[in-house]
């Protein structure tokens, strides 16, 4: 019963907000591609009397991330690019016995960029030849950022947090630390994650929680100035995410790879994607066992075995032209022994952490008309850690811990974006309830260490009742609260000639142990030379 009775509350919490999802999904009664973090690109191909063009090619590129796609048009001249991150592209469409056409398209929102295409017949001898080059498709964002795409996610990695190190070694104006900690511009971990516009804000170093493997992203935008009043809570860095999708497949993709490296270190990944126009599934399973699972204090590792394992799966169903679902689904786990000093080690010290943790993340998007998106996201994840002590708590030294902590985090974000002419509008809020539970103990098994001696060489006080071999007990914490927090915001971009301005108000509201509020009005600019590029 004390099992159900802890989980009671971020349960119901979740079935809330699925409720709640399902309402506002459905308010309207009418039958939409894209995400917080994509959007979607459809059109159709004609010719210049307006006859269409099926099995014309569509290819859109971006030659700084690299990234790309491509689709067919069907029987109606009809086509459809999903899943597309936000990012200024190249497109070019062709087909036989016409000329090829090419024009910049940009992504900027989850409402879906209408691009219509009319072809001429081309001459008997002549052929057209598309040079894309990097210089006209700059992006004209006020928010300063790195774009990485799935080419650069094959950079080296750490085993304890190849994400955080990734993002690491890619952006500019992040600080490094161990085991897989990073620090944007001077902030201690101050880092929002927001995956397929889930936002994640807790600490997502290997000691804290299993990240999300790289194999599952598609593109990152690693946001380090100027973030834009939908981001919130801890905002000196915002890393927007994008998943990989099996929707618009024409063939069942996959790989599988294994890797063997230095500290005994073996690595797998399984990654399938399969689907078609209306439904998709995307999974990636990974695992990792290394002799020098985190950083070690010594120059030879010393008890610093570890491995993780990593399933992700994302499910899309396209509804209808107006309405479509998403829904991301985690598992992950990971064990490993704490590196030990060489005291500790011929003391016998033998420290263990296990680290479990699930996410479930559903969204449900209506396209009102070519103008209107709404996005609808519930979500529910749960981090479980338990740190273990030795057998014997006199092999541990200076001190034997214990801890048996979980945090679950129940949310809903609900977000309208509305793009017309020069103004890309987005109006949102999110609610989101914090569970914490803690369960530590903590007892003195060296009373010599020196950060346990006061000014007079003595144990310090405090520490007296703990000192285990003079016959202390340990001390036992058990705690639980909860958290809730309520944001909202309404932001534009708005564009003008090689102008962009963005002028948006955000509003935050906590309630935990302490309480506060806040209103930040955030705006920039940027401008666009074209002469110079």
């Amino acid at each position: 019963m004390s099992f159900l009775e802890g989980r009671l509350s971020p349960i119901r919490s979740l079935i809330c907000c699925l409720i709640l999802a399902f309402m506002v999904a459905h308010a309207s009664r009418t039958d939409a591609q894209g995400l917080a973090n994509s959007g979607q690109i459809r059109g159709q191909v004609t010719d210049s009397t307006g006859a269409v063009i099926p099995g014309a090619k569509i290819e859109i590129h971006n030659p700084v991330t690299a990234y790309q796609s491509s689709t067919t048009s069907d029987q109606s001249g009809q086509f459809r690019i999903d899943n597309v991150p936000f990012n200024r592209y190249h497109m070019s469409v062709s087909a036989a016995g016409f000329t090829s056409r090419e024009q910049d398209v940009e992504i900027r929102a989850a409402v879906p960029v209408q691009a219509n295409i009319s072809l001429q017949v081309a001459g008997a001898t002549q052929s057209v030849t598309v040079e894309a080059g990097s210089e006209d498709v700059l992006e004209n964002t006020p928010s300063s950022h790195t774009d990485i795409d799935v080419g650069t996610l094959k950079l080296p990695a750490s085993t304890n947090s190849a994400l955080s190190a990734l993002i690491t070694n890619a952006s500019p104006g992040i600080a490094a630390d161990s085991n897989g900690f990073f620090h944007p511009l001077g902030e201690h971990a101050d880092t929002t994650f927001s995956i397929d516009g889930q936002p994640i804000s807790d600490q997502q170093s290997r000691i804290f929680a299993n990240q999300l493997s790289p194999n599952a992203i598609q593109s990152l935008e690693v946001i380090d100035g100027l973030i834009p009043p939908e981001f919130g809570d801890k905002s000196s860095l915002v890393v927007r995410a994008t998943t990989r999708s099996g929707l618009g497949l024409a063939e069942p993709t996959g790989s599988l790879s294994f890797g063997y490296g230095s500290f005994g270190t073996t690595n797998s990944n399984l990654a399938l994607g399969f689907g078609g126009k209306k439904l998709g599934n995307f999974l990636t399973l990974d695992g990792i066992d290394s002799g020098r699972f985190l950083d070690t204090p010594e120059f030879r590792p010393l008890h610093a075995h570890g491995n993780a394992e990593n399933l992700f799966d994302r499910i899309d169903w396209q509804a209808s032209d107006k309405d479509s679902f998403h829904l991301n689904l985690g598992v992950s786990r990971s064990w490993f022994q704490i590196p030990n000093q060489y005291d500790q080690q011929a003391a016998g010290q033998d420290q263990r952490q296990q680290n479990e943790g699930f996410n479930i993340s559903g969204f449900w998007t209506h396209l009102f008309n070519q103008y209107a998106l709404l996005s609808v996201n519930p979500y529910v994840r749960e981090d479980r850690i338990q740190y273990f002590p030795s057998a014997d708590p006199f092999d541990d030294l200076p001190a034997t811990l214990a801890s048996h902590r979980r945090l679950t985090n129940a949310g809903l974000k609900v977000d309208l974006s509305y793009v017309k002419g020069k103004h890309n509008i987005k109006v949102g809020g999110n609610f989101y309830h914090t569970f914490l539970s803690e369960n530590f103990s903590l007892g003195v098994t060296d009373p010599t260490f020196p950060g346990f001696l006061g000014d007079n060489g003595q144990l310090l006080p405090g520490l007296v009742p703990l000192n285990l071999p003079s016959g202390g007990s340990l001390f036992r914490f058990v705690g639980s609260t909860d958290i809730k927090q309520e944001a909202g915001y309404i932001q534009d971009n708005i564009t003008y000639r090689g102008m962009n301005v963005l002028l948006g108000l955000r509003g935050d509201n906590y309630n935990g142990i302490s309480y506060g509020h806040q209103l930040e009005p955030r705006a920039g600019v940027s401008y666009h030379v074209k002469r110079t590029g």
